[in-house]
């Protein structure tokens, strides 16, 4: 078993004692295919980051776009344009801190922290300070992984929709990472929530607190229903113009992310429509950048503390295995959150 001991001199750092790890690698953007159970070398951290021995990581939908390298606007936003500049999978985790960097102030070695990383499908990853928080012992490593990112994007899409008691809030996508979180928090504040999902999952998300389930294979959403004051769109692929059908005169459309829309854009020109129409309707449009910060992850915490929110894991995964998981991600198999376990996949 590899081990991370403490110094004596310096209690701020640690001693890696290996200088390679195990990981789930990709040296180019392809398909599942390219997903290499592989030995790297264990990545060094800056001034503001801490290396974290990752005991669980999770898997999203935005795990998968890094993979395929699509829609390629990613790769204009810096993750690497003919290939990944991080060959390491994974940005979701939930570890203890290994060793930290000279500025960093919030934690210290031996720290139980989960939040957002880098190439997390590994036994260790480097993070970010401030998108890092300490784990409460109430909450296991695996359910802390599935928290992070689909949290927080959820979090921030709820905020943004300025949903209230009694509102009637659609959410597409409602058995996913994060439409599983929207529905839970919609709910929290009193809105009547209405989710859009497969037949086959549709009392998985009544069981979140949905409402009203209309599965897709049964029914178009954009005909024959009652405007909802907040739509919340979690990476769809429906039109804009059907979509406004069904949003009250002055309500507001989410859109967090999109799929389907070709190499370039996946869905991203609904959004850049919205923009054009935005300045003549009464109707609002977001587009959701998530923000990943450490107050976003406390304040998921407060809700799961206070009961109003818990993670869903659909199943667990080896990280020798991670490749099957994103085999059911692709499928759209997956109902909520699923975790690759890495400690104790790895000896």
């Amino acid at each position: 078993m590899n081990t991370v001991t403490p110094t004596m001199t310096q209690p701020r750092q640690a001693v890696v004692r290996q200088q390679t790890m195990q990981a789930v690698t990709q040296r180019a953007y392809g398909p599942l295919d390219g997903l290499r159970f592989d030995t790297t070398a264990v990545p060094s951290h800056a001034e503001n980051e801490v290396l974290v021995r990752v005991h669980s990581a999770g898997l999203d939908r935005g795990t998968w776009h890094l993979m395929t390298g699509r829609p390629y606007l990613l790769r204009l936003m810096g993750f690497g344009f003919l290939a990944p500049k991080n060959p390491v999978l994974g940005r979701d985790l939930a570890g203890v801190v290994a060793a930290v960097g000279a500025k960093v102030t919030r934690f210290k070695v031996g720290d139980a922290v989960f939040g957002m990383g880098e190439g997390s499908f590994a036994e260790f990853a480097r993070a970010r300070e401030d998108k890092l928080s300490l784990k409460p012992a109430a909450l296991s490593f695996a359910q802390a992984a599935v928290l992070g990112v689909s949290g927080s994007t959820a979090l921030q899409a709820v905020r943004a929709a300025r949903v209230q008691a009694g509102q009637r809030v659609l959410v597409v996508g409602a058995s996913g990472g994060v439409g599983s979180y929207a529905v839970q928090m919609a709910k929290a504040l009193g809105a009547h929530v209405t989710g859009v999902c497969s037949l086959a999952k549709a009392d998985w998300v009544r069981s979140l607190g949905a409402d009203d389930v209309i599965a897709y294979e049964n029914s178009d959403f954009t005909r024959g229903f009652e405007p909802w004051h907040a739509v919340l769109d979690m990476g769809g692929n429906t039109a804009l113009t059907r979509i406004r059908r069904v949003l009250a005169p002055q309500g507001t459309l989410v859109f967090v992310g999109g799929e389907n829309g070709g190499d370039w854009s996946a869905g991203f020109g609904r959004q850049l429509l919205a923009l054009a129409m935005a300045p003549f309707v009464r109707q609002r449009f977001v587009m959701l950048m998530n923000r990943e910060h450490h107050t976003e992850l406390e304040a998921l915490l407060a809700l799961l503390a206070e009961g109003k929110v818990s993670p869903f894991i659909d199943s667990t995964w080896p990280l020798a295995h991670a490749d099957q998981a994103m085999r059911a991600l692709e499928a759209g198999q997956v109902r909520g959150k699923v975790a690759i376990t890495v400690n104790d996949s790895v000896k």
